[in-house]
């Protein structure tokens, strides 16, 4: 009897056999007591018995697969004798319970440099349906984008859920997937569930340092401490991981001052460029961020140091002796000076008066 009949409906039983006659043939039957059924007995116009099981409750495969009876027939002999028969009502099964998940709601946890392949978790369903009723397969729901599509796949038979694609977290920190579960009936039935996927940082971005202002060529005569370029760091990363930090290349005449993200270049001491014979002074950033293991970024910078006119000239001696004839002709050379100055350019162009 399929689990889907109605109350009411009527299952007509083999009748007893009895070669007696009379008030000794079968005279009634009972039933023995049960939930789902009752006895119900008609009677021909020839006096003979027909007994019908009628259903009283709504059958249930998944509550009970099968139901146990026994038929009593009973004659009017004295002393009466009775025959019983057992009766197994076998209930089939109609796909009337739709899969079912074992949460509504899965939450997972994935570093967004997961592999390719890696499974990230196994979403369940159960129908207690039998054969293909019982069957379930799952998919992604409607609701599911198609960003989610290429980064994930599911397995139909053993709904394992894996990593398709590169995941950034930097591009989305979140993912929700909807997953349908279906059974093999027809008309199929299915259940739902929501899969959420939070995308934990890693580490997989450098810092970067970006040149804002930069004066240059800076002036010799500049006093310390002038700012002379601005910076900002950055990291796409979140957290330690995008915690930087700045520091300068050493023995340099420049210091680094930070402020948050914004760091100023400034000059730590005296230019001269006549002292240090440098007119170019090359300069390496280095930005490190607070991951572990760290990632690193370096900048370059070639600065020159502009002359100023802080030099004065200066004469191979202090003080020059000739001697000359009285008679010289005019246009004589009586001494030569000579004067150097050790600045740049016009600076060090010397005129004599």
């Amino acid at each position: 009897i399929a689990e889907s009949a109605t109350v009411a409906t009527r299952f007509p039983l083999e009748s007893a056999q009895d070669p007696d006659v009379g008030t000794n043939a079968v005279s009634s039957y009972r039933l023995s007591p049960n939930s789902h059924f009752s006895l119900d007995v008609k009677q021909q116009p020839d006096g003979k018995l027909f007994p019908e099981l009628v259903l009283e409750r709504a059958l249930d495969r998944e509550e009970q697969p099968e139901v146990q009876l026994v038929l009593t027939a009973v004659d009017g002999g004295s002393p009466a004798r009775s025959g019983t028969a057992q009766i197994t009502v076998q209930v089939l099964d109609v796909n009337d319970n739709a899969p079912a998940f074992d949460r509504t709601t899965y939450k997972v946890k994935v570093p967004e440099n997961t592999p390719v392949g890696a499974v990230l978790l196994r979403v369940n369903a159960s129908d207690p349906d039998e054969g293909p009723n019982g069957e379930t397969q799952y998919s992604f729901g409607v609701h599911t984008s198609d960003s989610v599509r290429r980064l994930f796949t599911l397995d139909p038979r053993s709904g394992e859920v894996r990593v398709s694609g590169a995941l950034d977290f930097e591009e989305s920190r979140f993912y929700e997937i909807y997953v349908r579960a279906h059974d093999g009936g027809v008309p199929e039935m299915e259940g739902n569930c929501v899969l959420q996927v939070q995308v934990e940082d890693a580490n997989d971005n450098p810092p970067e340092v970006l040149l804002t202002s930069l004066l240059n060529p800076v002036p010799e005569d500049t006093p310390p401490e002038t700012v002379v370029g601005l910076f900002n760091v950055r990291d796409r990363d979140s957290g330690a991981n995008g915690d930087v930090s700045l520091e300068i290349s050493p023995d340099v005449p420049f210091a680094i001052r930070p402020l948050q993200n914004h760091f100023s270049l400034v000059t730590q001491k005296s230019l001269d460029r006549e002292s240090t014979s440098q007119a170019f002074h090359y300069l390496v950033l280095t930005a490190e961020d607070g991951g572990s293991p760290p990632q690193s970024s370096k900048v370059r910078i070639t600065i020159q140091v502009l002359d100023a006119n802080d030099n004065h000239p200066v004469f191979d001696r202090p003080s020059y002796g000739a001697r000359l004839v009285e008679n010289s002709p005019l246009g004589t050379l009586v001494v030569k000076l000579n004067a150097t100055d050790v600045d740049e350019g016009p600076n060090g162009d010397i005129r004599y008066s």
